[in-house]
């Protein structure tokens, strides 16, 4: 089964959207890993949204390629490593976010492809990452990073999110009820909600802000009131969203991860737009530039106006074609996993129960 290329009309056509699907499959490594662009290193998060992106694209070959290399790195407690570099591992500490998301990427490709084998296959890796992350809960609900540093980080967290409604959905699939995983995702969305001033303070990061939102565990008028707090300080018109507020630098994955926020909460003329201003990022093969240094007033910068990193990256354009995807359901065509980041497929918001940070239980979580 070949699902439909998706696209954009007037932004990015589906002979597009299999360019810059062939951007990613031509700096993927012949074990199969998806680096962040050639030479660089390999972390599993994006590796996975990378593979979700070649899927989109029809390189159905690379992407189920690239997922069954995921578990040949996996470790006994059911974590990876941080980084590997041309197969060796820079960075061995396990990150509960990175060990999560091959939850999302294999539902992902049920969604896309039906195939119940390929989803027996990697649910023992699935179901091994999901048990370590949740092993890592504090009291209060976040996640710790990694075992070796025991704070908790909000964009990762509200990913983890994600991955465990991806998760809960795969283990009714399968047939093996993870009541744990439900549980642990009670606690996690009380506190995304109700105490984000108990993650690490990352607020300067654009991720940060928008992540609550993308990852599912806020919506509603919730969601577009924390969209509202800081757009101004992250979205550039015409351009896209910084990945800092520091600095006058707009990045690709930042604000395809913003169009898609968007696109969850019913935001869709305002994500539109956003996908189109990031055009100006796009390269003639199909590829995408990381970011774009501009022009500020009161801002010293000797060279300004100019592509940085001077890179293209697979991450990038992996966050083009996903949003393209969820965008196409409106604006184009899509496929039937273009749902995915709004949630519509996952298991349903989990019960707020058992909490063990100070308030009192309520039986839903918005």
């Amino acid at each position: 089964m070949t699902p439909q290329i998706p696209y954009v009309e007037g932004v990015l056509s589906a002979d597009d959207v299999a360019a810059t699907a062939a951007s990613i499959a031509r700096m993927q490594e012949p074990c199969g890993a998806i680096p962040w662009t050639v030479g660089e290193h390999v972390d599993i998060w994006n590796h996975v949204e990378a593979a979700m992106a070649l899927l989109v694209g029809g390189e159905v070959a690379a992407a189920e390629k690239a997922l069954r290399w995921v578990p040949t790195l996996q470790r006994a407690d059911g974590s990876w490593p941080m980084k590997i570099v041309a197969g060796e591992v820079e960075d061995a500490r396990g990150e509960v976010n990175m060990s999560a998301y091959l939850a999302v990427g294999l539902w992902h490709h049920w969604l896309l492809r039906r195939d119940r084998r390929f989803v027996e296959e990697l649910w023992p890796s699935v179901r091994a990452g999901l048990d370590f992350v949740v092993s890592l809960q504090q009291e209060w609900g976040g996640i710790q990073w990694t075992p070796q540093d025991d704070f908790c980080l909000l964009t990762g967290c509200s990913s983890i999110y994600q991955s465990l409604r991806a998760g809960v959905a795969l283990a009714d699939l399968m047939d093996e009820p993870q009541p744990e995983w439900e549980l642990a995702g009670g606690r996690l969305g009380h506190a995304i909600r109700q105490h984000p001033d108990r993650f690490a303070d990352k607020s300067k990061y654009s991720m940060d802000w928008y992540y609550p939102v993308l990852g599912g565990a806020v919506r509603g008028t919730d969601a577009r009131d924390l969209l509202a707090t800081r757009w101004d300080d992250f979205v550039v018109p015409e351009l896209g969203c910084r990945c800092v507020d520091t600095n006058p630098w707009v990045t690709g994955a930042e604000t395809c991860e913003l169009v898609m926020a968007l696109d969850a909460i019913g935001d869709h003329e305002r994500a539109l737009r956003l996908l189109q201003d990031m055009q100006h990022l796009r390269a003639g093969d199909g590829s995408y530039w990381t970011g774009w240094v501009y022009e500020l007033e009161g801002y010293e910068n000797e060279n300004p106006n100019v592509y940085w990193p001077v890179e293209h990256t697979t991450y990038t354009a992996a966050a083009v074609l996903l949003a393209v995807d969820a965008l196409g359901e409106r604006f184009g065509g899509c496929t039937p996993g273009s749902g995915i980041m709004r949630g519509e497929t996952l298991a349903a918001d989990f019960r707020e129960l058992a909490l063990e940070c100070g308030c009192a239980e309520v039986s839903t979580p918005r």
